[in-house]
């Protein structure tokens, strides 16, 4: 059998479960997942690597209807440009999710000149009737090669979805190293953890007003010799209350953030950690081009 090797992009709405579809394929935690909407923020690459083939995943953000900041807009720009380089496109949609005419995905979708698969997703959460209305709808709107109804997050299985996949995607050599899992830096996802426990441990818009920037990653060794990593990050909010919440009183939230934060960090990295973390104000950072361009944007 001749190898294969490809480009499968994952788009939709947000909250789709597209973050747990990648992670559930590609079998690592490369992407946040909360019960939050807009949790991805960028375009992540999880790769896969088999015997006689190569997937290189896309997970991008959810696809924003109602852009509210110049941040959401550069989200979008992230989805839009996944058209263009895909050998495959897989459209996560939520089944509880509500049909909506409008939805700007469906443009989207229609632009794309590969083959795009229909992944209706939490089929756990819905009667099997649903899954049949909301097919029919979605198939007088867009042209799909395939459709599959899954859970991604409970019973998910991924060698008969990477059949369909694989099926899509043309021969040639791999793209990475075989043991190569993405092609972010350690240091991307130190700041995804970190993000991660944001969104878990506060409420309200204090998740969604911050962001979070790395700005040292130092391979030490502690006084007897263990590896050890030192990592010093910052997490930016837009207002000096914000501030005061991610700190909570006597410095105790920040505490309870940097010990979670830290437990994941040391897992994915598997070493020590030291993690310093401090708070500042960035007013408006989300409309602010310069700031979106030093976050990633």
């Amino acid at each position: 059998m001749a190898f294969k090797s490809g480009f499968v992009n994952i788009v939709g709405r947000p909250n789709a479960g597209k973050s747990t579809l990648m992670n559930a394929l590609v079998g690592e935690r490369m992407s946040i997942i909360t019960h939050k909407p807009q949790t991805t923020r960028h375009r992540i690459i999880g790769i896969l690597s088999g015997e006689q083939f190569q997937i290189v995943f896309s997970d991008t953000p959810g696809y924003v209807k109602k852009p509210s900041y110049q941040m959401h807009k550069a989200m979008n720009r992230f989805v839009e440009g996944t058209v263009d380089d895909a050998d495959l496109m897989l459209f996560v949609f939520d089944l509880t999710e509500e049909l909506e005419d409008d939805n700007p995905v469906i443009e989207l979708l229609k632009k794309a000149e590969v083959p795009v698969m229909l992944v209706l997703n939490k089929k756990d959460l819905v009667a099997e009737q649903r899954a049949e209305d909301v097919l029919g709808w979605w198939k007088k709107r867009v042209t799909f090669s395939e459709v599959a109804v899954i859970s991604a997050l409970k019973d998910l299985e991924p060698g008969s979805l990477l059949e369909k996949i694989l099926g899509y995607l043309p021969e040639g050599e791999p793209f990475y190293p075989p043991d190569q899992l993405t092609d972010r830096p350690e240091r991307f996802f130190v700041g995804e953890i970190v993000r991660e426990k944001i969104f878990l441990l506060y409420s309200d818009e204090i998740p969604y007003s911050s962001e979070v920037v790395v700005e040292s990653f130092k391979e030490t060794t502690t006084k007897t010799g263990e590896p050890l990593a030192r990592i010093a990050a910052t997490i930016y909010v837009m207002r000096e209350t914000q501030k005061a919440i991610i700190l909570g009183k006597n410095g105790v939230a920040i505490k309870k953030l940097g010990s979670y934060a830290r437990a994941d960090i040391e897992r994915f990295i598997q070493t020590r950690v030291f993690l310093e973390l401090t708070v500042k104000v960035r007013d408006n950072w989300r409309d602010d081009e310069r700031a979106l361009q030093r976050f990633g944007y």
